[in-house]
C-alpha cells in the first residue's frame, strides 16, 4: 500500500463532517432496505433471474449491440461505438464544433465521469452543467463524486448550504426544502440557454433501441427535451434484448439502490427523424473484461452501489478515497483494473482498492444480481500479486484469504 493512499486513509478516518453525513444516509438505507423489498415474494428468485438476464446479455454482446445499432439508425437516431474514452470525447467535441454549441446541460452519468467529459468540454469553450442535485453540488464544490448513486452523500447539509451562499450568492440556510428551492430556481434558465443535453442510460433494449433513465428528480426529462440535441452516453454492459427483461432488472435496481419500490421517474426513450439523437456506446476496456474468464462477471453489475451501502470499509473510509477511480468500493477495484486510463486498466492502484476489503461476504448477499465480490476481489488480489510482485502487506493479505475463504467457489461455471 502506497504512502499517499495509507495518507488518504488516515484523513479520511478524521473527517467529521464525512462520518456524520454517511452516518445519516446509513441509517436511512438500513431502515428502508426491509421495507423495499417486502413485497417480492420471493427475492432470491427474483435476484437469480436479474443474473441470469445479464449473464447472456454479456454472452451474446456483440450480436446485440449489432442489434442494437440497427434499432437506433432505423428509429432515425446516430448510433457511435466508442472503443475508448478519447473516441468517444473526439466524437462528441467534433459534434459540438459542428452544431455551435455553447452550453451543455447534464443529468447524472457515471460513464460520462469515466470519460472525464466535462474536463474536454470546458478546455473546448463549452459551459457544462450538471442538473442532477447532487451532481451539481459537486459540480461547485470542485469535487469528483463520493458514491456512484449519492454523489454528495458525504456532504451534510450544513455544508451545502455553506457552498450555496459563497458560489450562488443567496442567504444561508440549511433546510433541505429550501436548499432545493434555490438549486431548482438556479438550473431552470439553463435548460432554457442549453444548446445540447446529454443522459446516461441505466438499461439500453437492443430489440426496440430503447433506453430507459431513471431519477428522482425529472432533470433528466428536461435535459432530453428542452435542448435541440440529445446525446446519450452509456457503457455496452447495460445492453439487454428485450423491454422485458429491462423490467425484470428495474424491480431490483431502486430497491437496491435507493430502497425505492421505483424512482419516482422511468423514462423510455427511443429515438425518432424528429429529434436529433446521438447515442455513444463505450467499449474502454469492458470487451477486455468480458474475454477475462475471472472477471466477465463484474460486467452484471447495474450500478445500484448497494455494495458500498453495506461495506464496513466504504462506510469507514468513504469515496474520496478512490480518488482518481471513477467506480468506487469492491466493484469499483474491478472496473479500475480494467476501464481506468482510457480502457487499459490501472491493476497497481485496483490492488490498493482491493486491499480495503475485510471479507465479511455482506456484499455478496446484497448484490441484485448475485456477483460474488469477496471471491472476484481475492482473484484481483492474487492476480495484481503475481503481475506485480508481493509486498509484505501482500503477503498478509493473502494468508486472510486463504483462511477465510478456504472453500469458496466461484457462482459461474466459466471458471
Amino acid at each position: 500500500m502506497s504512502r499517499d493512499f495509507s495518507q488518504q486513509i488516515a484523513q479520511s478516518l478524521q473527517d467529521t463532517a464525512m462520518h456524520t453525513a454517511l452516518s445519516r444516509a446509513s441509517l436511512y438505507f438500513d431502515l428502508s432496505r426491509t421495507w423495499a423489498f417486502a413485497d417480492l415474494p420471493d427475492k432470491d428468485a427474483l435476484k437469480r433471474r436479474a443474473r441470469q438476464i445479464k449473464e447472456s446479455a454479456i454472452e451474446q454482446l456483440d450480436d446485440l449491440l449489432e442489434q442494437l445499432q440497427e434499432s437506433v439508425t432505423r428509429s432515425g437516431g446516430h448510433f457511435y461505438l466508442a472503443q475508448n474514452a478519447q473516441q468517444a470525447n473526439e466524437y462528441l467535441l467534433k459534434l459540438v464544433r459542428e452544431r455551435g454549441v455553447k452550453r451543455v446541460v447534464k443529468s447524472k452519468s457515471m460513464v460520462t465521469e469515466e470519460l472525464e467529459l466535462n474536463k474536454h468540454l470546458e478546455a473546448a469553450g463549452v459551459e457544462v452543467i450538471e442538473t442532477d442535485l447532487g451532481e451539481r453540488i459537486i459540480q461547485l464544490a470542485g469535487e469528483r463524486p463520493f458514491h456512484i448513486i449519492g454523489p454528495a452523500i458525504h456532504k451534510p447539509r450544513e455544508a451545502v448550504g455553506k457552498l450555496f451562499s459563497e458560489k450562488l450568492g443567496v442567504p444561508y440556510t440549511d433546510n433541505p426544502y429550501e436548499l432545493t428551492k434555490i438549486a431548482r430556481a438556479s438550473l431552470r434558465e439553463s435548460y432554457l440557454d442549453a444548446d445540447l443535453g446529454i443522459t446516461g442510460a441505466n438499461f439500453a433494449v437492443a430489440q426496440t433501441g430503447t433506453f430507459i433513465v431513471i431519477t428522482n428528480e425529472g432533470n433528466d426529462r428536461l435535459t432530453m427535451a428542452l435542448p435541440k440535441i440529445h446525446v446519450i452516453i452509456t457503457g455496452i454492459e447495460k445492453i439487454v434484448p428485450t423491454l422485458g427483461d429491462a423490467l425484470v432488472l428495474l424491480k431490483l435496481l431502486p430497491r437496491s439502490a435507493t430502497a425505492q419500490k421505483l424512482t419516482s421517474y422511468v423514462s423510455l426513450v427511443t429515438p425518432t427523424p424528429e429529434r436529433d439523437v446521438h447515442v455513444i456506446l463505450v467499449d474502454n476496456g469492458r470487451r477486455r473484461m468480458r474475454a477475462d474468464a475471472q472477471f466477465r462477471e463484474a460486467l452484471y453489475c447495474i450500478r445500484c452501489g448497494s455494495c458500498m451501502n453495506i461495506c464496513p470499509a466504504f462506510r469507514s473510509v468513504g469515496g474520496h478515497v478512490y480518488a482518481g477511480q471513477t467506480y468506487m468500493g469492491v466493484i469499483g477495484a474491478l472496473w479500475t483494473a480494467f476501464v481506468d486510463h482510457n480502457g487499459q486498466g490501472d491493476l497497481a492502484r485496483a490492488r490498493e482498492l482491493a486491499s480495503l476489503c475485510m471479507t465479511c461476504g455482506l456484499c455478496a448477499q446484497e448484490c441484485p444480481v448475485q456477483i460474488d465480490l469477496p471471491w472476484r476481489n481475492a482473484q484481483l488480489l492474487s492476480r495484481a500479486n503475481e503481475t506485480l510482485g508481493r509486498t509484505p502487506t501482500d503477503r498478509l493479505k493473502s494468508f486472510v484469504y486463504r483462511t477465510l475463504l478456504p472453500n469458496r467457489k466461484p457462482s459461474c461455471a466459466c471458471c
